[in-house]
């Protein structure tokens, strides 16, 4: 089974791509399934979905609790599975960096070792002055989705995806889209 991982902050563009990724290789005649958390289908997932739109500490730590909740769900029930060739997760071990600095590294490390995890794992990358244009077209906002919450995260999220394909989402969607694909390109001939 082929592991994808698609993570990032708010506004790289995570649900696009692994939209591509997953045609890719449907195209190809494979079976692909595709998470991307906070999932609406489920006790935590919308739980976490519900934390994200409230305010205050305490709904920070709801979300990142419920969220890596769901994550370690999905993991649980589709990894592995017979009937999947491919799995994409979409926002995985990067919502660790949501949580105090203390406690980022701490607890990315501690799920790095007890989730799969895989050369495919890609962390999307911009600025967060042009992460907070992307949003601002959005009705709704996160209470993440500030330019001081995106400097914060972004630069925790950077120290722990030293060892991932880190992608600039800078420029347009085609060219983030070669980008993965020039990747997954490469990783799927090693398989």
């Amino acid at each position: 089974m082929r592991f994808i991982v698609v993570d990032g902050l708010d506004g790289v563009g995570k649900d696009t791509h692994a939209l591509f990724i997953k045609k890719r290789y449907e195209e190809n005649g494979e079976k692909v399934i595709l998470r991307s958390h906070p999932e609406s289908d489920n006790f935590f997932g919308r739980k976490a979905k519900k934390a994200l739109y409230g305010e205050g500490k305490i709904n920070k730590l709801k979300a990142s609790i419920y969220y890596m909740l769901d994550v370690l769900r999905s993991v649980r029930k589709y990894y592995r599975k017979k009937e999947c060739d491919t799995l994409i997760m979409v926002r995985y071990l990067v919502g660790t960096a949501y949580l105090p600095s203390k406690f980022a590294k701490i607890t990315y490390n501690f799920f790095y070792k007890f989730v799969p995890t895989s050369e495919y794992m890609f962390f999307l990358d911009a600025s967060p002055k042009e992460l907070v244009n992307r949003i601002e077209k959005r009705d709704e906002k996160e209470m993440f989705e500030t330019l001081t919450e995106f400097v914060k995260v972004r630069k925790k999220s950077l120290m722990l995806v030293k060892n991932w394909n880190i992608i600039d989402t800078s420029g347009s969607i085609e060219n983030t889209s070669s980008q993965i694909e020039k990747v997954l390109d490469s990783l799927d001939k090693k398989q």
